[in-house]
């Protein structure tokens, strides 16, 4: 009898720990059951917050995917009904403004002006600028996001160029910044950015009024031409004259000479034009931007042929003038 009850006692001892372990193992696969399912549904969260970010992000962005109420409402809140304490820039027809959207993105914000004198005349301003840029892609032309036709307010939304314009730059003394590897730089990039509207564009499309208030610098210092509102795209069915148009003393090769320069050239293409080579005394160094230490080596040759090139594209006789690629 005792001795039964012996191993009975042992088989007790015996079932304890066993039941105990797997009680702990039970228990231990059921919360790593619920921390795998913890895990799974935050990362499925996560992924479906992005997701909706993104997707509000490109609605708001994409000129053909978005509501328009909530693109006027946000873009007001952001400019707090455009207060001039977000104002950036005055165009030749609209106040350009800053927009800090809730998704951390910063645009600027084109108004258009909505005075009744002149509202036919916008109008026709804001759909030309809208139908120019929907189909350009270029890293050295401001990018366009969208735009909002409201009874109140029309407005176009574009990327945000950190620096401003290169004409507020090169006034100031912070033209000294601009060293001449980075003028050069500019130079290629407006060159390039014209080069593709006028040859890879289709329609052709030409600028009409380039000045050195609209070409935009980023964080880098690369230029970026922007105000497409005076721009006209060549129909291929028809012949294309465009009148004068843009800002009084402005033409792309004007500008570069004002990189260069670092003022507007005022007479001095006047001058070079009206004189002959041997009464024309002004060296070259005498007409580059007195604030940087003279070009050399490399810089200097390529400071000599951009104005070289820029003069050329300002003959009278369009058959002596470059061509675009050259």
């Amino acid at each position: 009898m005792s001795k039964k009850h012996n191993q009975h006692s042992g088989t007790r001892i015996l079932i304890i720990p066993i039941l105990s372990f797997l009680g702990f193992l039970v228990l231990s696969s059921f919360l790593i059951v619920l921390i795998i399912i913890y895990c799974h549904r935050r990362k499925i969260t996560k992924r479906e917050r992005n997701a909706s970010t993104e997707t509000n992000n490109l609605d708001f962005l994409h000129i053909m995917n978005f509501d328009g109420k909530i693109f006027y409402e946000k873009i007001m809140e952001a400019t707090e009904g455009f207060d001039s304490k977000y104002y950036l820039r005055e165009g030749a027809y609209g106040v350009v403004y800053r927009a800090d959207l809730p998704t951390g993105q910063i645009v600027a914000v084109k108004k258009i002006p909505s005075s009744r004198e002149d509202e036919i005349v916008n109008i026709v301003l804001f759909e030309r600028e809208i139908e120019a840029l929907q189909n350009v892609l270029h890293r050295n032309i401001v990018k366009f996001y969208g735009f909002c036709s409201h009874a109140q307010h029309c407005f176009l939304v574009y990327e945000f160029i950190e620096r401003g314009s290169l004409r507020t730059i090169l006034m100031y003394d912070r033209a000294s910044e601009l060293g001449w590897d980075k003028r050069i730089n500019m130079v290629q990039a407006i060159a390039n950015a014209l080069s593709y509207m006028h040859h890879d564009c289709f329609p052709p499309l030409i600028h009409r009024d380039l000045t050195s208030t609209n070409i935009l610098l980023d964080a880098n210092f690369e230029a970026h031409v922007s105000d497409f509102d005076t721009a006209r795209l060549l129909r291929p069915d028809s012949t294309n004259w465009t009148a004068t148009a843009g800002t009084i003393g402005y033409i792309p090769p004007v500008v570069v000479l004002e990189i260069i320069m670092g003022k507007h050239p005022g007479n001095y293409v006047s001058l070079v034009f009206s004189s002959s080579q041997s009464e024309l005394q002004t060296p070259l160094k005498d007409v580059l931007d007195q604030r940087l230490l003279p070009p050399t080596n490399w810089h200097a040759q390529n400071v000599i042929s951009v104005v070289a090139l820029a003069l050329a594209c300002l003959r009278t006789n369009s058959q002596l003038r470059p061509t675009m690629t050259q």
